[in-house]
């Protein structure tokens, strides 16, 4: 049965819009006059040009500004707990996915779900239906085929909102730690940049008729002051030139392979990142074994997840390790690439069938370690960036001050 998206007005004037089934245009304006809606246009998915966009005249100003929406991970994870929710409580899929159609608020996942819904009314399974659409990941799909095969999908669902709120959480941990220090750095670059290209100059330039020697500081103040005003330009240039350069060194194998190997072994940083991949690692693992997904099928998912690609060659290794006959303990020692800890308890999850358990445990412990870390260095990141600031205008301040203090030797 075909999709229509509509738009039209409904009781009281109000403008309405929407995605639904029905056999025909026709059938479709009968049914929504039922429900007291007046459509206006009414599109077919076969009536999309290439990209999702509506075949209409080229000075047509009806746009429809969801299909520019992106489907983030929050809207994915709570999509899969209320079809989870659906599901538990006996309710069909095609039900489940119409009452999901109509609770969702994303324009872009409600045409993608109404996609998927025609795609399993049509025969087809409802992994391969997710496949079909980028905004599901290699996870979420194998993790599906393997819920419809052992019949537990509704589990495996209540499984993966779980999995995708934690990832949600870890980078909101992440980006909420990182917020303050970023808008820090920015507002004391846009503080220097006045200081430098406005303040500093009006104020040096009772200092041009002197005839004595002016402090070393002062000249370096002024020589700065003079290439961010004149130079401006060619500094942000340099700036965009590296950020560039840098992008594009990394975009090579070489050179995120170099990148990825220092990483881990960075003052500080180095620490944070490991324990990122480590609980990242887990978390996935446990989340795939859990759902029935075979060890090598979920390794192989897990080296995808896993961005650093040191860690990726050791899970790589370990994959060819086991299937040679050994435990997947082992081979990961080896790499030395995980702590001793996650070692320790992977080993004894193996020995006693309880894994899953103890990768899930591995995961939380290290994703509280990373939320600690993350706030132990805010809470050193704040004062070192307030003393560079103040040690930036005390030079300034200095550097202006010192001959003015001096100036009956530096006027004759």
């Amino acid at each position: 049965m075909p999709v229509y998206e509509y738009k039209g007005f409904g009781p009281g004037g109000k403008a309405v819009k929407g995605i639904r089934e029905a056999d025909g245009a026709k059938t479709l304006r009968a049914l929504l006059r039922k429900d007291g809606i007046m459509v206006t246009d009414v599109v077919s998915s076969s009536d999309k040009g290439e990209g999702g966009a509506k075949k209409k005249g080229f000075l047509s100003s009806d746009v429809d500004f969801s299909r520019f929406q992106s489907v983030s991970v929050d809207d994915i994870g709570l999509a899969t707990r209320q079809l989870a929710t659906l599901l538990q409580a006996g309710v069909t899929m095609i039900e489940s996915l119409n009452a999901l159609i109509e609770q969702v608020e994303n324009g872009a996942l409600k045409r993608v779900l109404a996609e998927v819904k025609t795609d399993v009314n049509g025969g087809m399974s409802f992994a391969n239906a997710l496949e079909k659409h980028k905004i599901f990941d290699h996870i979420f799909v194998n993790m599906c085929r393997a819920g419809e095969s052992s019949g537990t999908l509704d589990l495996v669902l209540e499984r993966l909102a779980d999995f995708k709120e934690g990832q949600a959480r870890l980078k909101g941990q992440i980006l909420g730690t990182m917020t303050y220090p970023i808008i820090m750095i920015f507002v004391g670059m846009g503080i220097v940049g006045v200081l430098f290209t406005v303040v500093v100059p009006r104020i040096t330039r009772i200092f041009e008729h002197a005839n004595a020697q002016l402090p070393w500081m002062t000249r370096l103040l002024i020589f700065m002051s003079e290439v961010a005003r004149d130079w401006w330009w060619a500094l942000i240039l340099g700036v965009v030139g590296t950020v560039f350069g840098v992008r594009k060194w990394l975009s090579t194998t070489k050179g995120r392979a170099t990148w990825d190997r220092v990483s881990l072994h960075l003052p500080l940083f180095g620490l944070l990142f490991r324990m990122i991949g480590v609980a990242r690692f887990a978390r996935t693992l446990a989340t795939l074994l859990s759902s029935g997904v075979s060890l090598l099928v979920a390794l192989d998912i897990v080296r995808n997840v896993v961005s650093n690609t040191v860690m990726a060659k050791a899970i790589d290794d370990t994959k060819d390790a086991i299937r040679e006959g050994e435990e997947i303990a082992p081979p990961l020692k080896r790499s030395g690439q995980f702590p001793p800890m996650v070692i320790h308890m992977i080993a004894i999850g193996e020995k006693s069938g309880q894994l899953e358990n103890m990768l899930l445990r591995v995961a939380t412990s290290f994703e509280q370690r990373v939320d600690n870390r993350l706030r132990a260095m805010t809470s050193l990141l704040e004062p070192i960036m307030i003393l560079g600031m103040g040690l930036g205008v005390g030079f300034i301040v200095f550097s202006i001050l010192k001959p003015i203090l001096e100036m009956n030797t530096l006027i004759k």
